[in-house]
């Protein structure tokens, strides 16, 4: 039998020992009573009338026995038991102690009705069995007051040990609604980890791969390449597909668990982006920037620095995947204790609507979110050209904190 089940046996088992051991004690004391004491007791009482103490003590038992009987259902019908096996009390001193479990068992509930009305049962009882059954010339006070005192025992008991029970199941809802909020809190933060990562993992491998896929497409169609040329192309695929190998290894370090895993590298900042803008040169895209000097940016907050490198290399990727060819403009401005303003601009050609580049479809998305949860905005759209044309345009608006100097 396991742990819980023999508690809860257990718990049972000494209920009833206790209400045997109280029913035995009075029957006891009411057969000695009667047989010792002779007629000077059982003068004018109910043993006179019944001819005798032994017809008393058969009744005694035979009372007790019986609402003994009925304690399995003082849970269902509380109020019930309580009043009868309290009235039994009146011709049963064996009664007292199934009336004792009882009131106990009632008063878990705390109802003040309740406690008034098996109460009154209790004093009924015993005046019952004071004056009619075994008179002892005790006067009416004395009798009130040990019956109010036993029964207050038993419902200050009652009462606390429903205390006790409303109380553990209090905490026990506490703890599972914790628990509960804590699997929550760990489910959000997970997700949150998955979403930052698989932005990394975008911004990071778009701009890599589509250096591959450019160089690549170059190597298919340009059949006029000489071996130098060749060799050239081979090597910056080689060298880009290194770098993303390297930067995929870097943004997928934070997951593992061990702690002999390697700290993560600094994430690069807008203070990298002249290194950004020549990788894209080098790919044979005319980039044109007007940027703030290098000391300017520095004073930009970590995040929105990082925020703001994300957005222009996943605004120059998408330029070269979907308008190849076209020249790109980059502008960053902004003053500390106002707004750094990024706006990457490309014109719009032929290539841009023909068949779409493969890609995840969530660029500007991941763009948009990373720009509000550094407290910024962000815009893109299509815009007439200066001359004949369109151009695409991408815009953002992110906050500087400080103060200018």
């Amino acid at each position: 039998m396991a742990t819980g089940a023999r508690l809860r046996l257990w718990s049972r088992v000494w209920r009833y020992l206790l209400v045997l051991v109280i029913a035995i004690g009075g029957f006891s004391a009411t057969l000695v009573a009667a047989f010792e004491a002779g007629d000077a007791v059982v003068r004018g009482s109910l043993a006179a009338r019944l001819g005798g103490p032994e017809p008393l003590v058969v009744l005694d038992a035979a009372v007790g026995l019986a609402v003994m009987a009925l304690l399995p259902w003082r849970r269902r019908a509380p109020v019930l038991v309580g009043v009868v096996t309290g009235l039994a009390t009146g011709v049963s001193v064996t009664a007292a102690g199934p009336a004792t479990l009882a009131a106990v068992s009632m008063a878990t509930a705390r109802d003040p009705v309740r406690l008034a009305v098996v109460g009154a049962s209790w004093l009924t009882g015993g005046l019952l069995y004071e004056y009619l059954v075994v008179p002892s010339g005790m006067p009416l006070w004395t009798t009130v007051l040990a019956v109010v005192a036993g029964y207050a025992i038993c419902a200050a008991i009652g009462m606390y040990v429903g205390a006790r029970r409303e109380l553990i199941a209090t905490l026990y809802d506490r703890a599972l609604t914790a628990e509960r909020e804590r699997s929550l809190h760990v489910a959000a933060a997970q997700a949150a980890e998955r979403t930052r990562i698989a932005r990394e993992m975008h911004d990071v491998l778009a701009h890599r791969i589509s250096l591959v896929a450019m160089h690549a497409g170059g190597l298919a169609y340009r059949a006029d390449l000489g071996r130098d040329e060749t060799r050239q192309a081979a090597t910056v695929i080689q060298d880009t597909a290194r770098q993303a190998l390297t930067e995929l290894r870097q943004v997928l370090g934070v997951l593992r668990d061990d702690d002999t895993a390697a700290v993560e590298p600094p994430q690069p900042t807008l203070a990298l982006l002249e290194n950004l803008v020549e990788e894209v040169r080098a790919a044979g895209v005319e980039v044109e920037v007007a940027s703030l000097p290098e000391s300017g940016l520095a004073s930009l907050p970590p995040v929105v620095s990082r925020t703001a490198y994300r957005i222009v290399q996943e605004a120059l990727t998408n330029a070269r995947k979907h308008a190849p060819g076209a020249p790109v403009r980059v502008a960053v401005s902004g003053r500390p204790g106002g707004l750094l303003t990024l706006e990457v601009r490309n014109r719009l050609t032929d290539a841009a609507g023909g068949a779409p580049t493969p890609g995840s479809g969530t660029g500007l998305t991941g763009l948009a979110e990373r720009a509000g949860l550094a407290g910024g905005t962000l815009e893109h759209g299509t815009e007439p050209a200066a001359d004949a044309g369109h151009e695409f345009v991408l815009r953002a608006w992110l906050p500087w904190e400080g103060e200018e100097r």
